[in-house]
């Protein structure tokens, strides 16, 4: 027997009476996240589970029109609820993140819980333990990941609720099914999701075309005034500092899909955005080919992900950052200058 069905099958026995279970994800939740919490939330209600999805920290605007996200506790802002929910669980998911210390601010919290541990994850090199452990690099997204399990766990309890998020973290972790990540399984996913009658158009607008003017402005002015291009290391960056976020009134999830804006450009392969915090600088990394973003990010900035996308950070002032960053590029001038 298949070993993840095998999983499947008794974690499904385990969960056959209710149980109060917690639903986690990482730090800075994207669609990915996001999608896969509330589709697991959404499934595990209809069993008669008692179900609450945590997440660190705040989440932008444009994923806060899905199904049942006023339902989400925010651990930054609702600490005690939260930590109630944490302590009393007795299983707890770890949704697309498999390092416990992604998880911010509930690390310390989610690392001393007695409850029964489920992984559902597709990033590389795992260092969280669990019973239940799901993890699949070649999966393009952990939404990916949850609806085959949910298909192997029972069908009938995928609606079109469940499979609009669903459908929604695929779309934003594949860059709209463009990325190197999307396989023929995402595709045939993706095929089998439109049989729920979601709102495909509807979910592209909500999540693509749904920001403030102050936004695209700034998009601009990170353009204009803020790209450094390296074409002898095929890399550019851009950085935003504090004071200019509070120039144009910058939200969680205004500079998204940013890093990705100078891979548009001929001849770029890897591409980085410094984005300034209070306590730290924020780093995204993306690459085209075969560049490793991760093994950098590892290596430099504390950081991980996949091999064409992932972060890291410093607790440096943004110069010094930015800085430490041009000086590597000569030392992998020859690797991105090579075959891609």
């Amino acid at each position: 027997m298949d070993q993840q069905y095998h999983q499947i099958l008794q974690l499904k026995q385990e969960l056959s009476v209710p149980a109060r279970i917690l639903i986690t994800t990482h730090q800075g939740p994207d669609g990915d996240a996001i999608g896969s919490s509330l589709a697991l939330y959404l499934f595990l209600r209809k069993t008669g589970h008692d179900v609450a999805v945590v997440t660190p920290n705040d989440y932008p605007d444009f994923l806060q029109w899905l199904p049942c996200n006023e339902h989400v506790v925010n651990y930054m802002r609702q600490k005690a609820i939260a930590e109630e929910w944490i302590e009393k669980a007795g299983y707890i998911f770890h949704l697309d993140y498999n390092q416990l210390k992604r998880s911010a601010d509930m690390t310390h919290s989610l690392s001393q819980a007695q409850a029964v541990r489920i992984l559902i994850d597709h990033h590389p090199d795992p260092s969280l333990t669990a019973k239940y452990f799901f993890s699949e690099t070649e999966a393009s997204s952990t939404c990916e990941l949850l609806y085959g399990i949910m298909k192997q766990w029972d069908a009938a309890l995928i609606d079109r609720d469940v499979a609009t998020c669903i459908y929604t973290g695929m779309m934003t972790d594949t860059g709209c099914f463009c990325y190197r990540n999307t396989g023929v399984q995402t595709f045939l996913a993706a095929s089998e999701l439109m049989k729920y009658n979601i709102d495909r158009p509807k979910i592209y607008e909500n999540v693509y075309d749904n920001f403030s003017a102050q936004r695209m402005r700034l998009m601009g002015y990170c353009l204009n005034s803020k790209m450094e291009v390296f074409p002898e290391y095929k890399t550019a960056l851009i950085s935003l500092s504090l004071e200019e976020q509070q120039q144009y009134d910058f939200v969680v999830g205004d500079s998204e899909g940013f890093v990705n804006m100078p891979l548009s450009i001929r001849g770029i392969r890897f591409a980085a955005f410094f984005l300034e915090k209070e306590d730290k600088i924020k780093i995204s990394f993306r690459s085209k080919g075969s560049f490793p973003t991760n093994r950098f990010a590892q290596k430099h900035f504390k950081g991980g992900g996949h091999l064409n996308a992932s972060g890291g950070e410093t607790r440096w002032p943004l110069e010094k950052t930015l800085q430490a960053f041009r000086e590597l590029l000569p030392l992998y001038g020859e690797e991105l200058n090579g075959e891609q």
